[in-house]
């Protein structure tokens, strides 16, 4: 029996479609290397993006289809995966312990944004990546209570000017939470703010992270604003529930970030269906399909369908969010396709930066 061409090997490999690049692994430029050596193939693949979830069924399905291959007498398979830095907006330089920032916004509040943000940055981090959240509502932070941070606790200082994050379920987190009590209101005007946003911003000691997650306050005010011009961010992810009223408000929101130059990286829909425990029925409360409407008005994907559900609540409010506490159900099935469809997105918007030709002039 002949040996296998490596044009075969290579249409066998471009048969399976990775279903968050959304392309075969080849075209993607996954494939490190291939080599053939008779009937024998080694195939090494690294993915754009963290997968923990997914290396080992990718390999079996790669392995499969190259032993299908007539000729082929045995095949090694490998996939693992590695995060970049996608491009930020206008001229900022990005961080340089940070490669990706992706802010978590609504247009307006009560959709579930922070419940949202927390569980993304959790799920990014069971897929293997080194995550990091940063609470930037100033007025209201949340994120400290629903990581389980108690009230009181401080980072510690370095060099009497740097924040050091504070460790909760395997994220790095900072938040002005941490900075005052839950019984003192934060009485700023505009300019504070995001002042504030600067200094827990670039002020905290985030250690060589994949992704920093932040928690965006809802609307499109000072905050954003800073965001836009100041932060170097890679990318934004809206969440909306299927409401008119908050669907109106989320359509704000992508707006403004299509404005400042920020790739809205797609829309999560809080509370799609309610399904009531007793009986089983389903129920839309609050409409039906709202989410894939507005992705497909604005050309972005839909991240994501969440139920109304009391378990998601009764866990963040209790420190243990969903994907910490209950890493097997369904809900965290969601968030982390969820994490990997957004980390995918960061990283064919990073490829297609590398692929840009670089226009040069000269005097000849």
């Amino acid at each position: 029996m002949s040996s296998p061409s490596r044009a075969v090997i290579e249409t066998a490999i471009q048969s399976y479609q990775d279903p968050y690049l959304k392309q075969d692994l080849l075209s993607a430029g996954c494939v490190k290397s291939l080599e053939i050596d008779g009937g024998k193939v080694q195939l090494s693949v690294e993915l754009g993006y963290p997968a923990d979830g997914l290396v080992n069924g990718v390999a079996e399905l790669l392995r499969t289809k190259i032993n299908n291959v007539d000729g082929v007498e045995g095949c090694s398979v490998s996939v693992s995966w590695r995060v970049a830095s996608a491009p930020v907006q206008g001229e900022l330089e990005a961080f340089s312990n940070v490669k990706n920032i992706i802010a978590v916004a609504s247009g307006k509040g009560g959709v579930g944004k922070s419940t949202t943000a927390a569980n993304l940055a959790l799920a990014l981090a069971a897929e293997g990546a080194r995550v990091g959240i940063l609470d930037a509502d100033i007025y209201g932070p949340s994120v400290g209570m629903m990581l389980g941070i108690a009230d009181g606790t401080r980072p510690e200082v370095k060099n009497e000017k740097f924040f050091i994050p504070i460790q909760a379920h395997g994220l790095e987190a900072m938040s002005m939470a941490f900075l005052i009590t839950e019984d003192t209101p934060v009485v700023w005007r505009g300019p504070m703010v995001s002042g504030a946003l600067q200094q827990l911003l670039t002020q905290t000691v985030w250690n060589n992270l994949d992704y920093l997650v932040i928690d965006m306050p809802p609307g499109t005010g000072d905050i954003q604003l800073t965001l836009a011009q100041k932060v170097p961010v890679t990318g934004s992810v809206v969440v909306t529930t299927p409401q008119d009223l908050a669907l109106i408000d989320a359509k704000k929101g992508i707006e403004m970030f299509n404005k400042v130059n920020i790739p809205v990286l797609g829309v999560v829909e809080n509370m799609a269906v309610h399904i009531c425990s007793n009986c089983g029925h389903s129920e839309h409360l609050f409409g039906e399909g709202g989410g894939t409407r507005i992705a497909e008005q604005f050309g972005v994907d839909l991240l994501g369908a969440l139920p109304l559900s009391m378990m998601i609540r009764e866990q963040v409010d209790s420190g243990t969010p969903t994907v910490v506490a209950e890493p097997d159900s369904q809900i965290t099935m969601i968030y982390r396709d969820m994490a990997r469809r957004v980390a995918a997105e960061l990283s064919l918007k990073n490829s297609q930066a590398a692929a840009a030709p670089t226009i040069s002039f000269s005097d000849d």
